[in-house]
């Protein structure tokens, strides 16, 4: 009998998959693909490009999010001052370089694909976020589908209206999709207001429709997720529209509103959109490249925030990255 993952899923929960938020159980947590022992193990044997450390405030009204470098600690340091401090891991993209992580998610995502023939996730990928006890991630979005399988400690995530320009404004979405700014979208606390919150505990999976708003803070121990992502045609047409609405404006001046990935319009679009994307390859000009902020810390296990400041950095000033959260 094949492994399975998912526990005691309904046959609803199969049926709302990217179309609404769901919570259900799994048990990815029990694999033991995410000791310690395992993580420090994956962290030394990954590439260290493909590792991102970052270090936050505790205020979600704040922007003060900075990313930074490891130094030269060995990945047990390394989980040890996460543990101790205030600081987030983001191991990217593990099914490009480990078999074992790679086949879990397939697995899971076979299993996913099996129980709703509607649902298909193409171009998987996976990674590790690995965060301190009361660490925290700012409201943004995934342009991906995004499924997050939470593994250790306990954290609470609150998701906002998806597909409504009062809480991401689509300029921002073809910002991101284009390069310009990070997943951080710009928040305010009235977006409180429309809120649902839920404490998410090891064995259990929360996900929402593609390019949902949503922020995260840790409630208690060393957290430890799998984010998952997956594209499929219409999560990938999504992001097309956006490309094309982007395209049509600043060219031709076209002011299109519709985000819709469905219907007559949205395909034209979508061709509208490959075509750019062809002939910026044909004719040699560089494609965009994800957006990344600067490293301005080292991780240093001797501090009570678990880092310091690169040499010739400020201290606790984000002007630069608000400056790209706000488009400036």
């Amino acid at each position: 009998m094949p492994q399975t993952y998912l526990d005691q899923w309904t046959p609803e929960q199969f049926e709302v998959l990217e179309e609404a938020i769901l919570v259900a159980k799994h048990k990815i947590h029990s694999t033991g693909l995410f000791s310690d022992e395992a993580l420090a193990d994956l962290i030394d044997r990954h590439p260290s490009d493909y590792l991102t450390i970052a270090a936050m405030g505790r205020d979600a009204n704040k922007f003060e999010w900075m990313v930074g470098e490891r130094g030269d600690l060995t990945a047990m340091e390394l989980l040890d001052a996460v543990r101790n401090g205030q600081l987030w891991l983001n191991v990217i993209a593990i099914t490009k370089f480990h078999d074992e992580y790679r086949k879990l998610i397939d697995d899971v995502y076979n299993e996913l694909e099996a129980s709703n023939p509607r649902f298909k996730a193409q171009h998987r990928s996976g990674n590790i976020l690995i965060s301190s006890p009361h660490a925290m991630v700012y409201y943004h979005i995934d342009l991906p589908v995004n499924m997050l399988w939470h593994l250790r400690g306990e954290k609470r995530v609150w998701v906002y209206p998806p597909f409504d320009p009062r809480f991401v404004a689509p300029k921002n979405i073809e910002r991101l999709i284009v390069g310009e700014m990070a997943e951080d979208m710009p928040y305010h606390s009235w977006f409180e207001d429309y809120a649902l919150s839920f404490d998410v505990k090891p064995g259990q999976l929360i996900t929402w429709p593609q390019n949902t708003p949503h922020r995260v803070s840790n409630l208690e121990g060393l957290n430890v997720s799998l984010s998952t992502e997956h594209r499929n045609p219409r999560a990938q047409r999504r992001l097309n529209v956006h490309r094309a609405n982007r395209l049509l404006r600043q060219k031709f001046g076209c002011e299109c509103r519709s985000i819709s990935p469905d219907g007559l319009t949205a395909r034209c679009k979508e061709i509208v959109a490959r075509g750019s994307n062809l002939t910026t390859r044909l004719i040699g000009k560089k494609t965009e490249e994800p957006f990344s902020y600067r490293k301005r810390f080292i991780v240093d296990p001797s501090t009570e925030k678990g880092w310091r400041m690169l040499d010739g950095e400020q201290p606790e000033t984000f002007e630069e990255e608000n400056a790209v959260l706000m488009g400036v």
